[in-house]
């Protein structure tokens, strides 16, 4: 089958979503109104409460959002076969994903921005928020670590793309400062800066740089530069950093899937890989693990942090929240549609069948057999291979290392909030919060990186605990957001299916786990006090629904208020 037709009929369904499903949600599940007072206005504090353009703040989400997890998910599970990957990749995305970001954003602003793990507080008890909180830190502990590993391999791989990337950081803190303090208008500076970064994706296919290797690998020093810079990154005022260089990367990214898709056009190349792979050579089961496997390419709890988390405080009026938190989704979507032909038709027969002989082989070459076939497309607009190579590498670098910045950033607001439900005021403190969001991270991408453990050494050995846990947020978001709709009045069923499948799902891949991590005790005790925190929480839920049998009416009002 052509790929160029597949591509047609995914973006097709998209635009039908957006405009009909995603307006059915806003006006008559959420009700969305401008006359509705935003945190970011109420609280404004110069640093996380801060009134922004909608289109910046869409460059923001979706940069943040649009990790490595959306390429290396599918590029993985197309070893299933591209027709369960394409599937879920659209149905998780239109009526799962979307929903989910959408709930996030809109239940966080109506309630002064407070994360969805502190709204399980609101929802259920004091109990649930501190749950909650604990399995996101869980989650953003793996997506630090998962992350920094992934830019820190393609730094390696790619030498190339590190100019690049560098360069970009030091264009947004200027462009920070030129906004912010200069009022200087965005729109051509950052036009200016796209253009000059494409210069030096040029400069660095002549100008690679290369690190030395710590504790006998480069990787290792590129974590630990990676990390470092997340923790100064987390900890700076929004305008200065994390704004300007997502508002350029919102650029460079749609850019970046423009000329992709306009690659797959003009090469239109045929599936290689097969529509189903019934029998592969040592998988983990179809069920449940593509729902976890593509995670953020169809739904995914990091999500609902960042709209709940950094998005939320920001938000200039209610109405936008469709655009950023549905229209944000669905733009992953599409990187995770374009990531799955990539790896399915960008890559020759002879090639998949040895980048997908066997699971282990398959799992532990997500990235690089994206770089491969998307390069293909490029090549097919006459771009030489070396620089549609470090092209594709500067995309998916920028992908992963805004969500990277953007975790940081959202596990020292989690502290924080654990600070504050129990009154250590340390845990307020910004810098300690950062220290303890990063070091942790640090040590276990470190171990991820030493012989024998899997990330360096055979395979992406933390993406199915990763996967799952993230999945696991997404699906009690989802519980949180049904319960906060149940208790205004509203329907619930549009979040309250896709939860119950999610969880459902989640809960049995991280069953599976303990197979797999059976030899392995730190992750093995991980996922095991994650699975124990998860139970506890449904059933924190549960006794929620039971205490407020009496009907929505009642308490409709305190669910609308703060």
């Amino acid at each position: 089958m052509n790929a160029a037709v597949i591509a047609i009929a995914v973006l097709v369904f998209y635009f039908l979503g957006y405009r009909y499903y995603s307006k059915f949600i806003a006006e008559k599940v959420f009700q969305l109104s401008d006359d509705e007072a935003m945190p970011s206005h109420e609280l404004e504090d110069g640093v996380d409460y801060v009134p922004t353009n909608k289109h910046v703040l869409f460059g923001h989400h979706f940069s943040s959002i649009a990790g490595a997890a959306p390429i290396i998910g599918p590029a993985i599970a197309v070893f299933w076969g591209w027709v369960p990957a394409i599937f879920w990749v659209v149905i998780g995305t239109i009526f799962m994903g979307a929903v989910h970001d959408f709930s996030a954003l809109v239940i966080s602003a109506r309630r002064k921005g407070r994360s969805v793990g502190d709204l399980a507080g609101v929802v259920m008890s004091g109990r649930a928020r501190t749950l909650f909180l604990l399995i996101v830190y869980f989650l953003i502990f793996f997506v630090l670590a998962v992350f920094a590993y992934a830019i820190a391999g393609l730094f390696v791989k790619y030498p190339t793309s590190v100019l690049p990337i560098n360069f970009e950081i030091l264009v947004a803190l200027a462009i920070g400062f030129f906004l912010y303090k200069k009022g200087v208008p965005l729109l051509w500076p950052s036009i200016i800066a796209l253009i000059l970064l494409y210069f030096t994706v040029w400069i660095g296919t002549k100008v690679p740089i290369e690190v030395p290797a710590i504790m006998g690998s480069p990787i290792v020093t590129w974590i630990i530069f990676l990390l470092v810079y997340s923790f100064i990154a987390s900890i700076l005022p929004v305008w200065t950093l994390l704004q300007p260089r997502d508002y350029i990367n919102s650029h460079q990214l749609f850019v970046g899937l423009f000329v992709m898709l306009l690659g797959l056009f003009v090469a239109h190349p045929q599936m290689q890989a097969p529509a189903f792979n019934p029998n592969p050579e040592g998988a983990l089961p179809l069920f449940p693990f593509i729902f976890v496997t593509i995670a953020c390419g169809a739904i995914s709890g990091f999500h609902g942090l960042v709209s709940s988390g950094t998005t939320s405080k920001q938000l200039d009026k209610m109405s936008h929240a469709r655009h950023i938190g549905y229209g944000g989704m669905l733009g992953e979507g599409t990187l995770a549609m374009v990531a799955t032909l990539a790896v399915a038709a960008g890559i020759s027969r002879a090639d998949w069948l040895i980048h997908y002989h066997d699971w282990q082989t398959a799992s532990s070459g997500g990235i690089a057999n994206f770089v491969l076939g998307a390069s293909t497309f490029l090549q097919a607009l006459k771009f030489p291979p070396i620089l549609a190579n470090t092209f594709i590498s500067v995309i998916v670098i920028s992908f992963a290392a805004t969500s990277l910045d953007t975790a940081a950033r959202i596990q020292r607001l989690i502290i924080g909030e654990l600070g504050s439900a129990y009154q250590i005021k340390l845990l307020e403190n910004r810098y300690i919060g950062a220290t303890l969001a990063v070091v942790p991270s640090l040590l276990l991408a470190l171990f991820a990186e030493a012989p024998g453990r899997g990330l360096g050494s055979g395979g992406f050995l933390l993406w199915p605990l990763f996967g799952a846990t993230n999945q696991l947020v997404g699906g009690l978001t989802l519980l949180v957001a049904t319960i906060f709709l149940w208790r205004s009045g509203r329907p619930i069923i549009y979040t309250a299916i896709p939860m119950v499948f999610l969880i459902c799902m989640t809960t049995a891949a991280m069953v599976w786990n303990f197979k797999t991590f059976v030899g392995n005790p730190l992750l093995l005790v991980l996922s095991a006090v994650i699975l124990a925190l998860e139970i506890w929480l449904i059933l924190e839920a549960v006794l929620a629904f039971n205490r407020q049998r009496g009907g929505p009416d009642s308490i409709a009002q305190e669910a609308e208020a703060d």
